[in-house]
């Protein structure tokens, strides 16, 4: 082999070994809304595209970020989920699951839908305050169909590695865009609305609600239940391979396409934009350039910021005017500035406030 051979040789293997794993943020190194909550909404998000549902609970299910982490395997986060209250009976429609959905541009090398289809394996590590069999789901959200299989919790809080191994699916292929594809679901406890069909079990067919967790694991009738997940990695082959650590700057960039934050730097009124321009004295168009592409034109969102020219003014709303996947435009209305008319420059910043924040919203 020549030498110019050899180095594309090593360029493709480095490469190939370099984009293994499939999910982002499988460390739980990034967390831009915050690192503790308490009683999240369904659907709500804390550590970076990783998406909690639940339904029905009594208890509040609670977030947080923990340095809790397998010993001497890199990691230096790991993702909390907890409730300070049990079920008092488990409801048909109960059910809490962690969940991060996946863009199907990202997936074209499973070659779903195809006869080459290509078997995905799924490895973490977790731990538990409960004892039990427990469920991965993973969906095709473009065919609705399903596949699942279970993992199971030997001893109570204490790290264990977990493999599983999908087989591919020759059937629907995955739409080759930015919207919603794939899902892969983390379930720790489910209702019979989840449990009382034939599951899954390795096979693939089409979506029924019915068949996705194999049984109740008695995760939300214990007691103050704790259960913990980190090095999440998701990749194409049957053999689970050590898991690919990111750069925190690589997982920030990844994570920012779907959710970007711009916090005040500690000074109360530190800017939260660039310069704009006023319409009049009580609004002001205010441009911010994204760190990466957002997957689409990103929703906006501000906590205690201010439009200010010559002095600031609370800002009421902040609209999305003219914005891409780029840029955000965005439409600033306050209660009325004194000092200011149209035509003069203008920017957002904190009021008064170090915990002031902007915020663009573009997640699946």
């Amino acid at each position: 082999m020549s030498k110019a051979a050899e180095l594309a040789a090593l360029i493709g293997s480095q490469t190939a070994q370099g984009n293994r794993n499939l999910v982002i943020n499988g460390a739980m190194q990034i967390w831009q809304r915050g690192t503790s909550i308490d009683t999240i909404s369904n659907n709500g998000f804390l550590c970076d595209r990783w998406k909690i549902q639940h339904g029905g609970t009594d208890g509040n299910v609670d977030i947080d970020r923990t340095t809790d982490v397998p010993d001497g395997k890199g990691f230096g986060f790991s993702q909390k989920v907890s409730m300070d209250a049990s079920e008092s009976s488990l409801d048909a429609a109960d059910s809490i699951r962690v969940v991060q959905r996946m863009e199907g541009q990202n997936l074209q090398s499973l070659k779903k839908g195809t006869s080459s289809a290509e078997s995905v394996t799924i490895s973490f590590y977790v731990k538990s305050s409960v004892a039990a069999t427990y469920t991965v789901n993973i969906r095709d959200e473009d065919n609705d169909r399903d596949n699942a299989k279970t993992y199971t919790i030997n001893s109570v809080n204490t790290w264990e590695f977990k493999s599983i191994t999908f087989a591919g699916d020759t059937t629907g292929a995955l739409d080759n865009d930015n919207s919603r594809s794939f899902d892969l679901n983390f379930w720790i406890d489910a209702g019979t609305n989840f449990t009382s069909g034939t599951f899954y079990n390795g096979t693939w067919a089409a979506g029924d609600n019915t068949k996705k967790v194999s049984a109740t694991t008695g995760w939300l009738q214990s007691s103050s239940p704790t259960w913990f997940i980190t090095g999440v990695q998701m990749e194409l082959g049957e053999q689970a391979t050590a898991f690919e650590h990111r750069s925190f700057a690589d997982d920030l960039a990844l994570c920012q396409r779907y959710f970007y934050k711009i916090l005040g730097t500690g000074d109360s009124f530190s800017p939260l934009s660039g310069g704009g321009v006023l319409r009049s004295t009580t609004q002001g168009d205010v441009p911010t350039t994204f760190p990466v592409a957002m997957r689409t034109a990103p929703t906006f969102a501000e906590s205690s910021a201010q439009l200010c020219s010559e002095n600031g003014s609370d800002v009421t709303s902040l609209g999305n005017n003219r914005s891409n996947a780029f840029m955000g435009q965005q439409e600033a209305t306050a209660s009325g500035l004194s000092g200011g008319d149209a035509g003069e420059a203008c920017y957002l910043r904190c009021n008064n406030d170090a915990s002031a924040f902007v915020s663009y919203d573009a997640e699946l």
